[in-house]
């Protein structure tokens, strides 16, 4: 089942969850419903916003509790975690409202805010406007491009197979040289 076949079926559900665990291209597939007035724009909207509200606040919460254990501290060691305080520490207002626009930060960011002193209400205050204009925008971008969109997905459905198997032998290929270098580790 695709992508699309999952917002077509299930509509503002697929949204809202689709948010939440995947972010901006169900969103903009979102859009892409309303533009074809499957969907109104203020529920695609509403939905996305709080699909992503509601992770985020889910991460901030698994931060802030789970500080100390031991899978905070295994994404602790993250380069990306590291990259996360250092910027919330420059600029938290900043950074707790823009962290889901930055592609590599946007599930590590709440996490790591969560292990911060940033009081829980200030965190859920920023996260929400930021999940409203975060979901307007990429719900917006998919109404308004909706036929540039299709245009490309039409474009990609013609090489769909030789993308497969591109990505098959890619997968493989990444997962014999890790395998070899692990080998090569282990007898050195």
């Amino acid at each position: 089942m695709t992508l699309e076949q999952l917002l077509s079926d299930y509509g503002l559900w697929a949204v809202l969850i689709g948010s939440g665990l995947e972010g901006e291209t169900v969103v903009i597939l979102g859009g892409l419903m309303v533009h074809h007035g499957l969907l109104a724009l203020l529920p695609c909207i509403g939905v996305a916003a709080l699909g992503s509200f509601i992770a985020d606040q889910a991460l901030f919460a698994l931060g802030r509790r789970f500080r100390n254990h031991d899978f905070v501290r295994r994404i602790q060691a993250r380069d990306a975690f590291a990259s996360a305080l250092t910027a919330f520490e420059k600029r938290p207002t900043l950074f707790v409202f823009g962290f889901r626009f930055l592609y590599g930060l946007r599930t590590v960011s709440p996490i790591a805010i969560g292990t911060t002193r940033l009081p829980f209400a200030r965190f859920l205050t920023i996260n929400a406007i930021s999940a409203l204009v975060w979901a307007s925008i990429f719900v917006t971008l998919g109404m308004v491009f909706g036929h540039a969109i299709e245009a490309a997905f039409g474009r990609l459905k013609q090489v769909e197979d030789v993308l497969l198997v591109g990505v098959a032998v890619l997968l493989v290929g990444s997962g014999i040289v890790v395998l070899v270098r692990k080998w090569l580790t282990s007898r050195a």
